[in-house]
């Protein structure tokens, strides 16, 4: 399973939904598989690792005695914690299943309506809006017109608004159209009163700091250079708010849905089931959301994944980082001239150097500009790396195809950033 971490943001979001297992005592674990803990105090990370059982399952539920042994927790801890999962309204019984001896066992199921995050994607001209439920499902969606060289203030006033009438479109998801904090201890009524918001995940461009939620020289707009976007988001709307990169949201929305795959075959992630990708994102810029070994890759900085702006035309054009003939820039002029074929061999040249340098398994391609013209681009690209693996031998060539989700993984990806922690998934 891929274990995403949590930077301070996240950590808030996840403190504000500590209600879900913080109660009650004697959660025990017999140290096999994925163990839980013993200590009072981390009775939340045991309850979590149960909920991501219960998310991942098939449709059909999972039964406390599967739960045991997936997770190392005894049968009484098991009892326990899926007893406050209920009690909090985050799971319920789905049925009976015949066993091989004595009585039916209860199968268990999550309960993805009980709460909700909202996923934000802000691109340099428009946001994307989506409300998602504990499954990463989404239940409602929102687009706008979006001016990320207007400055800071209107861009944040931007972003709640469109946060607050996603949830006003929701009335039967988010009881009263309420955005507000989540936590008893915030003056909130918990995760179990169904469909309380989370938080709000945020992904746009980079480079970003994802722990403080500062935002650096985004390219092209260096006026953002060390804006608290989270917090100045978190005062706005009162919520928790966790920031990211948009490559990194929608490499973290498929490697959850790869995880899930696993229980369910829903078929919404990568299809490999290896864990290692790239996501190539190139929409009004480039930038690569990596997964290695079943982890999102950020890097010490957040730096990892900045593709885009990788050199392979010393007198190249030059670019708004600052540099000539970077990827991005050669990629985008060459769409602008109607070279598509031309934009899709250059970023077939940096695929296939990203993909000797990490040794992947796989590359997606994403963004409004691939999806405008999806064929030339995986055909092109594959082109490339097919290329690259008849010279290294008998090799096979790394597969390139087609992110799933559309136009929303990143918007997804983002409310992944507040859904996750729920979930007790921490990066490797």
């Amino acid at each position: 399973m891929a274990y995403v971490n949590s930077g301070r943001g996240e950590d808030r979001a996840a403190a504000s939904v500590a209600s879900v297992a913080a109660r009650g005592g004697g959660d025990g674990a017999t140290g096999v598989n994925r163990p839980g803990v013993n200590l009072p105090a981390l009775r939340s990370h045991n309850a979590a690792l149960v909920l991501d059982l219960l998310r991942t399952a098939d449709p059909d539920g999972i039964s406390r005695l599967e739960v045991a042994e997936r997770t190392g927790l005894t049968p009484q801890a098991v009892s326990k914690i899926t007893a406050r999962l209920r009690a909090e309204g985050l799971a319920a019984e789905a049925g009976r299943r015949a066993s091989t001896g004595g009585k039916p066992r209860t199968v268990l199921r999550l309960v993805p309506e009980a709460g909700h995050a909202v996923g934000l994607h802000l691109d340099r001209d428009e946001l994307t809006a989506v409300l998602c439920d504990l499954t990463g499902a989404v239940v409602a969606r929102r687009r706008a017109p979006l001016d990320f060289g207007a400055g800071a203030d209107p861009v944040v006033e931007a972003a709640a608004r469109e946060v607050v009438e996603l949830i006003r479109s929701a009335p039967a998801v988010i009881p009263g159209g309420q955005v507000g904090p989540l936590a008893p201890e915030q003056g909130g009524a918990g995760v179990g009163e169904t469909g309380r918001l989370l938080g709000v995940g945020v992904a746009l461009p980079g480079p970003l700091d994802h722990v403080r939620g500062v935002l650096h020289r985004v390219t092209g707009f260096p006026e953002w250079d060390g804006f608290p976007l989270r917090d100045a988001l978190a005062r706005r709307l009162g919520v928790p708010v966790a920031v990211d990169k948009d490559t990194n949201a929608a490499a973290l929305r498929l490697a959850v849905a790869d995880a899930a795959d696993a229980g369910t075959g829903t078929g919404t992630g990568t299809g490999t089931g290896t864990g290692s990708f790239a996501y190539l994102h190139l929409g009004t810029g480039l930038g690569a959301g990596l997964v290695i070994g079943g982890a999102l890759h950020r890097g010490a900085r957040t730096g990892a994944g900045e593709f885009g702006h990788q050199v392979i035309q010393l007198d190249g054009p030059p670019c708004e980082c600052g540099n000539r003939g970077c990827i991005e820039a050669l990629c985008l002029a060459a769409v602008a001239r109607g070279a598509v074929a031309d934009a899709a061999r250059v970023l077939g040249e940096g695929a296939a150097n990203l993909a000797a340098l990490l040794d992947i398994d796989l590359v997606l391609l994403g963004g409004r500009t691939v999806t405008a013209h999806e064929e030339p681009f995986v055909r092109g690209v594959g082109a490339v790396l097919d290329e690259r693996a008849r010279r290294k031998g008998p090799a096979a060539a790394v597969p390139v195809r087609l992110a799933p989700g559309g136009a929303r993984v990143v918007a997804e990806g983002a409310a992944q950033l507040l859904l996750t922690p729920l979930f007790g998934r921490a990066e490797g």
